[in-house]
């Protein structure tokens, strides 16, 4: 027996889960009508264990809906593959009705569609919430707000380098929370306005995909809408990962049901999990062996050599934020989280998160300011590792701008030269502003919608994230398949990876130093005895006052060449690829206040 509804040519079966102590029945209605016409008990013999069967003749999937009636209140099954009532976002009508389940009724030719399974080592991630992403009227799509205007969107993913996409939960969550936001809060104002779950972090139908972010909500086919969002960015070489938040009310066995169902149905190639959920059996589930589980942690998963398993949580987060705005003993954070990449797993690292500041507002705010929230701006993390750089909150000041933007600079080029899964927040690319809201959970407005009008007035910043991308794309020594191990281990006469202080192999880390050099030698990119990658100098000053490194040697035969600097607001931070200027003086290098550098060994000219 399987759980949920199954719809044959002779009728409609139900399998569902009966441990309550009085009644439980199943509620037959018609499409478009609030009563049911027809109720049916579950027959004793029909029962396993906690687990009932029954079989309807003659039931129509396409002019029937139902619903399970338990000690006399109408719940939707949770295994519910389509929901109807929940169509119109955040209709205030409804909020004492609950969904009516339907079924999937429509085929879909998926024309030979698959998983991506794109290397992880390859993975550019782009989190996004499903309405939030194009619901602003700057989106310039015609479907605002839904999964086809994500599709919509796919040109200009692809320009931006991105290969997968996160959603934010799209299974159908309630918005309308059963209790007032003043309620759930002893922090609530009492004449604070009533706020929904935008985010969608709570009891949901994992099954079914939410109704109210399609753009055909009359006819109410979500399945059909996401189908060919999947089917869409997959043709353009991009993959989708589902967020899914799982209560603590939800059984072990359904989780594992809910994400094979995605995968079977869906085609979606990963999952972020989130909530208290058995990792152990998820990680090991031979269903999920190829899929890509995210999750704060797999201390509790026998995780082998699995590297469909990525952890997803805030530790680059944190100790690159601390390094970008200066703070003391950061040195050695910064050689951890740039190398870090666990044979065993995969690692997410990611400068800005949904739950706090945005990269913007990291270098625009020093303190949270929840104050729309309505909970006297006691809601959200107090602690952001966030520098104002002199002023809080907007300003003119030519100064205090250049230097926000070369802070912006510096955070998206440790994370784009980090080995692991480099994550950005929709909208970081363009200088997105949440006004210093670190906790926007129940803000579906401006606020939280990204403003595409960024693009205009960011440009510069997106042209060098899209540079980043493409940069890190082209060497894959900023992105290989396993940590790189900081020895010599092919006998050429330098490790994969050294550390360098103002002097070539003399690292100096103590707590009071903030500049450190990185030599990348990419001809560990290759199999033995292949070309592999050029050799790189990555140059980190995150001193507020200049530091001359002295230069270690490149490759025979080879110069060093400038690549890129953050400080280098004439250029936007970068040199064109091919055409990077030689450095006059081969053997030291002045590296400006709080910048990045990166030298690159080219031929050496003298030589042909």
């Amino acid at each position: 027996m399987i759980l949920g509804a199954t719809v044959t040519d002779k009728g409609i079966g139900f399998c569902a889960v009966i441990n309550c102590k009085t009644s439980f029945r199943l509620l037959i209605y018609r499409a478009g009508e609030e009563t049911p016409y027809a109720a049916y008990d579950f027959p004793e013999e029909n029962r396993i264990g906690d687990v009932g069967y029954l079989f309807v003749e003659g039931l129509d999937p396409v002019t029937c809906r139902y619903a399970y009636e338990i000690d006399g209140v109408p719940v939707p099954d949770p295994y519910a593959q389509v929901l109807y009532g929940r169509e119109i976002w955040g209709d205030e009508k409804r909020k004492d009705r609950p969904p009516l389940c339907g079924f999937v009724t429509e085929e879909f030719d998926w024309e030979g569609d698959r998983p991506l399974k794109t290397p992880i080592q390859d993975m550019i991630l782009y989190r996004i919430h499903p309405r939030g992403f194009t619901k602003h009227r700057s989106s310039g799509v015609k479907a605002k707000g839904t999964f086809k205007g994500i599709a919509e969107k796919i040109p200009y993913l692809k320009e931006l380098g991105i290969t997968a996409l996160e959603l934010m939960p799209p299974a159908d969550f309630d918005e309308i929370p059963l209790k007032k936001p003043r309620d759930a809060s002893p922090y609530r104002m009492p004449d604070a306005p009533d706020k929904i779950n935008y985010w969608g972090y709570g009891d949901c139908n994992y099954f079914a995909p939410k109704a109210a972010y399609t753009s055909d909500p009359d006819r109410n086919l979500p399945y059909l809408e996401f189908f060919r969002m999947v089917k869409d960015l997959h043709k353009n070489g991009i993959e989708v990962i589902v967020e899914i938040f799982f209560t603590p009310q939800v059984p072990e066995y359904m989780v594992t049901d809910v994400l094979r169902y995605w995968v079977l149905a869906y085609h979606v190639d990963g999952f972020h999990i989130i909530g208290d959920v058995p990792l152990n059996r998820i990680a090991s589930d031979p269903m999920l062996a190829d899929t890509k589980l995210f999750a704060g942690n797999w201390n509790g998963a026998d995780r082998g050599r699995r590297k469909h398993l990525l952890e997803y949580n805030d530790g680059f987060l944190t100790d690159m934020r601390c390094l970008i705005k200066g703070d003391e003993d950061c040195l050695n954070q910064l050689m951890f989280r740039t190398r870090r990449n666990p044979e065993d797993m995969g690692v997410v690292n990611y400068m800005a998160h949904t739950n706090g500041f945005t990269l913007m507002d990291m270098v625009s705010y020093d303190r949270k300011h929840n104050e729309d929230n309505g909970e006297e701006n006691r809601d959200g993390y107090c602690y952001n590792y966030s520098w104002n750089c002199g002023v809080e909150g907007p300003t003119r000041r030519k100064k205090i701008l250049a230097l926000r933007k070369k802070q912006l600079y510096n955070a998206l080029t440790v994370l784009l030269l980090s080995q692991g899964v480099p994550m950005l927040m929709a909208g970081d690319e363009m200088g997105n502003t949440q006004n210093g809201n670190n906790n926007a959970y129940c803000q579906d407005n401006e606020m939280s919608w990204i403003n595409w009008n960024g693009l205009k007035t960011h440009s510069d910043l997106f042209s060098y994230v899209k540079f980043l991308i493409a940069f890190r794309k082209a060497h894959p020594i900023f992105h290989m398949p396993g940590e790189l191990k900081v020895m010599d281990y092919r006998g050429c006469g330098y490790p994969d990876l050294s550390y360098h202080g103002v002097k070539p192999w003399y690292p100096q880390t103590e707590n009071y130093r903030r500049q450190l050099g990185m030599l990348y030698q990419g001809i560990y990119a290759g199999e033995a005895g292949e070309p592999g990658d050029s050799c790189f100098y990555v140059i980190y000053n995150m001193h507020w006052e200049p530091h001359e490194f002295s230069l270690p040697q490149p490759y025979k035969g080879t110069r060093w060449h400038l690549a890129l600097c953050t400080a280098l607001q004439e250029s936007n931070g970068y040199c064109e690829p091919g055409k990077e200027p030689l450095l006059k003086d081969q053997k030291a290098y002045m590296a400006d206040p709080r910048s990045v550098t990166v030298l690159i060994g080219k031929n050496d000219d003298r030589k042909g």
